[in-house]
């Protein structure tokens, strides 16, 4: 299989779809790889690197889209890309689609097939491919604030940090998935007081489990919620419906109560944000001020440390990329459930019930749409 990488465009992204172990692999699969020239700059990784580990050197990313049978990438294609997919090409990434009904009808207009990275599943019925990512923006977020916490940026000028003889700064985390975990965990460590809000009591206990006292937990209701946003210095949130768009969990009215200088760092923002005055911002202008509160709603947060990042998005999507490659499209879905979850679009039909939903769009079973 002829398999493409181009470079990322949408703003301020550094990461790239394929390292070069991951071509390696490939390559001693007998698949070709083709990666746009600089791809992998961002994520300090060489041309003549790729070269090394057997992929091809393209100029431009347009005869990667005119000639790869499946494209790989991080972020999801933008319209000048999405101008370039074709049918019975596969495309292989982050797409987010629930809150982004223009990329949905441009794929489904394309007639291309697409997988998305977020809504793959395990046997845990938890999201592999998701959880790195999830990790390092969970980790990111606690130090963002801190910085936006300062005066200069806006912040109210709190240290997150704890200092013996005055009050640590209040942070509310949205969520107790992965983000909220790791979230709550650099918080503590900075020395912040940490309240995570969870849906369910199972989430809590098991958080109790690994957090003991060091944090407090409360039920999602939403009296409780706004209680808490009033008092708190630092808002994460953290909120995910696989597929879908984020619950909106913090209302404007309660964005007018909060602190002055206080911020909020909304990791949802990729599937619409948890916070009603959220909309989605990048790394050049990271944030913008809402009823004297300071938003953060970057929606590639795991870009900025895009090394990182890339390694660990390569280690948990090599082996679909490689079950893709092998046993081609359909078969690979057919040999795998849990990769058929990802398929999202194909043929024009939305095949993700929970994207579908939030589109208001038909929806078509993945074996479906697929077997016909």
């Amino acid at each position: 299989m002829l398999i493409g990488v181009p470079k990322e465009i949408k703003s301020d992204e550094y990461r790239v779809g394929l390292t070069p172990a991951s071509i390696e692999q490939l390559a001693a699969r007998g698949h070709r790889v083709m990666v746009e020239t600089m791809a992998g700059v961002g994520a300090g990784i060489a041309d003549p690197e790729y070269i090394a580990a057997g992929a091809e050197i393209s100029a431009n990313a347009e005869q990667i889209f005119r000639r790869a049978e499946l494209i790989i990438k991080v972020k999801e294609p933008l319209a000048s890309e999405r101008k370039q997919l074709r049918r019975g090409q596969i495309i292989f990434t982050y797409l987010h689609l629930a809150p982004d009904p223009e990329q949905a009808h441009d794929l489904m207009a394309s007639g291309v097939t697409a997988i998305a990275y977020e809504t793959i599943t395990d046997a845990e019925g938890k999201l592999p491919l998701l959880a790195p990512m999830s990790r390092v923006a969970g980790l990111m977020a606690p130090q963002i604030a801190a910085h936006f916490l300062q005066r200069p940026q806006g912040g109210r000028g709190i240290l997150l940090g704890r200092i013996e003889g005055v009050a640590p700064a209040q942070v509310l985390i949205l969520g107790g998935g992965i983000v909220g975990t790791s979230a709550a965990e650099m918080a503590t460590g900075m020395g912040a007081n940490v309240t995570v809000v969870a849906r369910s009591s199972n989430t809590q206990r098991q958080l109790a489990q690994l957090f003991g006292e060091r944090v407090s937990f409360v039920s999602a209701q939403a009296e409780a919620i706004e209680a808490l946003c009033t008092s708190a210095d630092v808002v994460i949130g953290a909120a995910l419906v696989a597929g879908a768009a984020a619950p909106k969990l913090v209302s404007a009215r309660t964005v007018r109560t909060m602190k002055p200088g206080s911020v909020i760092v909304d990791v949802s923002i990729d599937q619409g944000g948890c916070v009603e005055t959220s909309h989605p911002t990048t790394h050049s202008r990271p944030t913008f001020v809402v009823d004297g509160v300071v938003h953060y709603c970057v929606a590639n947060m795991p870009g900025a440390v895009p090394r990182t990042s890339t390694y660990a998005l390569n280690n948990a999507t090599r082996r679909f990329i490689l079950a893709l490659a092998d046993k081609g499209f359909p078969q690979a879905l057919t040999d795998d459930v849990h990769l058929q979850n990802g398929l999202n679009i194909h043929d024009g039909k939305i095949t993700c019930r929970p994207v579908a939903e939030a589109l208001k769009l038909p929806y078509t079973p993945a074996a479906e749409a697929f077997s016909n």
